[in-house]
């Protein structure tokens, strides 16, 4: 049976629409895995319920986080959703207590830092300079600019690379990598791109969208099956290392 992959999604609060961008439900269905959209709900049964239910969690990008879970004031912060952060907060650290596997997408890799005790610019183009661009103006699909893997990453050898290039559409990003995780992978500027844990549960976050990717790039459809394949793994949730992963 295929694992249930819960995909957490936008709340617009002031038009009453919880959303989510289809390509996310695509490439967990193609992937091998059974799609559940997870509203953001308000009580501590329902995720407990949420987590339990599920067999992984894919954090999904959306808006920024309110810089009070990081100790800030906002500095540069936009658009934010209280009830969602609120949700996502406590349905990871839920997740993470079940050792089940996550994928952290855009906002996601950022939720996961925060929750781990780490930190964010709050604007890239303002809090550092000489950034690449970093929302880029160019079909949603299209890679605009480089990450380097780091060497021995999950990344890289899921990838067989020691590069890639990638698509952007963020103007946040980790600064203080959290306790517990190592960065797998970097922009040219220096600017974080991927953090996973530091041991062998499948955690990773990644700043780019494969859900945009996956389709025209094989390499990216293989970063949601490395992820289904660690759902549908049962109590054996490690980071696959199977060669067809490396595509040798």
């Amino acid at each position: 049976m295929e694992p249930v992959i819960g995909i957490t999604c936008k709340h617009e609060a002031e038009q009453g629409q919880i959303l989510l961008e289809e390509g996310y439900v695509r490439a967990i269905e193609a992937a091998g895995g059974l799609p559940l959209l997870l509203p953001p709900l308000g009580t501590a049964a329902s995720v407990a319920r949420c987590a339990t239910v599920i067999d992984g969690l894919l954090l999904a990008g959306g808006p920024d986080i309110d810089p009070v879970h990081f100790g800030e004031e906002p500095r540069g912060t936009g658009t934010i959703s209280p009830l969602r952060d609120h949700f996502e907060l406590s349905l990871l650290a839920a997740v993470l207590r079940l050792g089940k596997p996550v994928l952290a997408i855009c906002r996601g890799v950022q939720v996961l830092n925060v929750a781990g005790g780490g930190d964010l610019y709050q604007d890239v183009l303002s809090q550092c300079p000489e950034a690449l661009k970093h929302m880029q103006q160019a079909p949603a699909w299209y890679p605009t600019h480089r990450v380097n893997l780091a060497p021995g990453s999950f990344l890289a050898r899921l990838y067989g690379s020691p590069s890639l290039r990638v698509n952007s559409f963020h103007h946040q990003a980790i600064r203080r990598v959290a306790p517990g995780y190592r960065v797998a992978a970097q922009a040219e500027d220096g600017l974080v791109e991927a953090i996973e844990a530091s041991g062998p549960a499948f955690v990773v976050g990644v700043q780019w969208h494969p859900e945009r990717m996956w389709e025209s790039d094989e390499r990216q459809a293989r970063l949601f099956r490395a992820f289904v394949g660690a759902c549908g793994a049962g109590s054996c949730r490690t980071l696959p290392l199977k060669a067809e992963m490396t595509g040798r």
